[in-house]
């Protein structure tokens, strides 16, 4: 299982990494792996304005359909089209396959979110 350093994480296997303004999320490698084979991405609506633990999507594998929720409050931006065609990215990279891009609305909030030592130690 791979954690990657420089970036946050959330209880409920999201990972958040900020660039500015902006935050990319994703689900972590623990996650993809307990989910298996990832077969579609649900994804919220390009200005959608979403709260921290708020339901962002939903990720679906041959096992289950799974939530994933927001880390951050913010303004969704964008969302990774390229996981419409190949939802599989997440299971064979799930740090370069973010889900969307979130400008956050209040940086601040990182604060209540993992680093990875902290992170490691949940999913040990």
């Amino acid at each position: 299982m791979i954690v990657k350093d420089g970036l946050y994480y959330t209880k409920t296997h999201e990972w958040l990494k900020i660039d500015g303004d902006i935050a990319s999320v994703g689900i972590t490698d623990f996650a993809q792996n307990q989910m298996s084979d990832i077969v579609y991405v649900d994804f919220p609506k390009i200005g959608a304005m979403i709260k921290a633990g708020e339901i962002v999507g939903t990720v679906e594998s041959v096992k289950s359909a799974e939530d994933f929720y927001s880390p951050i409050t913010g303004k969704v931006v964008e969302v990774n089209k390229n996981l419409e065609k190949a939802p599989e990215e997440i299971n064979k990279n799930p740090y370069d396959a973010w889900i969307v891009k979130l400008k956050m609305s209040n940086p601040s909030e990182v604060n209540g979110l993992m680093k990875k030592d902290a992170y490691e130690k949940i999913v040990k």
